[in-house]
């Protein structure tokens, strides 16, 4: 059986904002989330809220009713002039589970087309993505999920339904997340780590004895510059897209 290694992304791969409000921000710029957009979102949430705040938060993607597929394409390139870049240890543990002949999978709570389209665009290591799934007709989203967003208990159960389809040995496989609502993942794998972690993972971790690392943001590593972009001015993007 095969082994391997899955990633939470925001706040593992890459420092925060996560990409959805990234997303969101852009957005937000190009005008095309109003008042309408969040009424339908707090409304979604106050009818939700009695069944948690998974379903109420992560799963509530009401605003983005009526939004474009093709947006996500466009926000890749408005991304070019805000670089996103990934932390350098994840980087290289990244590429040292490539040379183990590990599967690497990234397991993540954020937009399955923004993840996609993001770590397609901007990272050579080949992966597979499995996020959360949006609705939609006739190229437009409806503001509804295809099943549970990926998030917590989730998580957990598409590795388990991953390592059966690719026949995955758990017990060996490795898992990293910084969330507490990553606990869930964490345990499904034999090798579960800590990265970056919320005050209430890590004190999770210490009772379960995971270890526990600091995957340094990029921005406070100027010495190495790794992987440095120039970035643009904001006038200079919006030219370029005119």
């Amino acid at each position: 059986m095969k082994i391997a290694a899955f990633f939470d992304l925001d706040g593992t791969l890459i420092p925060p904002p996560s990409l959805e409000r990234r997303f969101l921000r852009y957005l937000v710029w190009r005008d095309d989330l109003g008042v309408a957009n969040f009424a339908r979102w707090l409304v979604r949430f106050l009818l939700r809220a009695p069944f948690g705040s998974s379903s109420a938060i992560d799963g509530n993607k009401a605003h983005l009713a009526g939004i474009s597929e093709s947006t996500v394409r466009e926000w890749a390139g408005w991304l070019d002039c805000y670089p996103t870049e990934f932390l350098p240890v994840a980087l290289d543990r990244l590429a040292w589970h490539k040379t183990q002949g590990h599967q690497i999978f990234v397991v993540s709570g954020t937009l399955e087309p923004l993840a996609r389209t993001f770590l397609a665009n901007n990272l050579s290591v080949p992966l597979i993505v499995c996020a959360t799934q949006l609705e939609s007709c006739g190229g437009t989203w409806t503001g509804r999920t295809i099943g549970e967003a990926i998030c917590g208990p989730a998580k957990a159960a598409k590795i388990r339904q991953l390592a059966a389809c690719y026949g995955l040995d758990l017990a060996r496989s490795y898992a990293y997340g910084d969330r507490f609502a990553d606990r869930w993942m964490l345990e499904t794998v034999g090798h579960p780590a800590v990265v970056n972690p919320s005050p209430a993972l890590r004190c999770l971790a210490r009772l379960r004895y995971w270890p526990v690392f600091t995957w340094c943001d990029p921005r406070n590593l100027k010495p190495l510059a790794l992987r440095a972009h120039a970035t643009k001015g904001k006038q200079e993007c919006r030219a370029s897209q005119v």
